[in-house]
């Protein structure tokens, strides 16, 4: 009550000196929209993922490719960063949390239990994807890297071509949601472009091709704030 007091006493005599009212003081968020509310986000954010993702491989048909899991795992992430990014920013993707932090888009006490959240998200949705679909067809999937490694011959250009294309979308989401001078509020449609160019299925990920995104943005690509060298 003293302090609220002080406060009304303050901004009475501001308005006596100038005549004019004080301009609003914004609110700060409690502890709630500060920390569970983003990890919850990021929970439900991925099991939804992940489970239209696993889905739209399982119940993959044969004669339309890669196209229907590519298109779902696009427009996917397009929905949810649209409507969530103001909470968590939307990250769904341990790599991308780890490259947010280390180009300084969030604090290292959250990096946890966001990553937390992510994987178990990503359980959720996997189970609700098993539950949903015949135990036949979950059996017998053939989408997606199922069908694409034949021989442990092509596994390092598979480990490759995941590295480069997290990195690809990695750099996306950085230049996009990170970096002052390449902000732009295009940014859920460029990232889930991006993503349906990648999305063969709900595959792993490497992170390390979102440390080499982050470093990439650290020393070359980033803004005078950002980059640590040649400032």
């Amino acid at each position: 009550m003293g302090l609220e007091k002080i406060e009304l006493e303050k901004m009475e005599t501001v308005v006596m000196v100038t005549g004019e009212e004080p301009a609003p003081v914004p609110r700060v968020p409690n502890r709630y929209e500060k920390v569970f509310q983003p990890c919850l986000v990021e929970l439900l954010g991925t099991m939804f993922f992940v489970f239209f993702g696993c889905t739209s491989v399982i119940e993959n048909v044969p004669g339309s490719g890669r196209l229907q899991p590519a298109l779902v795992h696009g427009l996917l992430v397009f929905v949810l960063v649209a409507v969530m990014d103001k909470i968590s920013g939307s990250h769904f993707n341990p790599p991308f949390t780890l490259a947010i932090y280390l180009c300084g888009g969030m604090e290292l006490v959250m990096v946890g239990p966001y990553l937390a959240s992510q994987l178990i998200g990503g359980v959720l949705g996997a189970a609700m994807s098993k539950v949903m679909t015949p135990a036949d067809h979950y059996l017998n999937t053939t989408g997606a890297a199922f069908d694409i490694l034949k021989s442990e011959k092509q596994l390092p250009a598979a480990i490759f071509a995941e590295v480069s294309m997290t990195c690809l979308i990695t750099l996306v989401v950085l230049m996009v949601a990170v970096n002052t001078k390449t902000k732009t509020p295009l940014g859920p449609i460029l990232g889930g472009r991006v993503r349906d160019l990648h999305e063969p299925g709900p595959g792993f990920r490497p992170s390390g091709g979102a440390l080499i995104a982050a470093a990439l943005l650290r020393l070359l690509l980033g803004d005078e704030k950002m980059r640590l060298i040649m400032k």
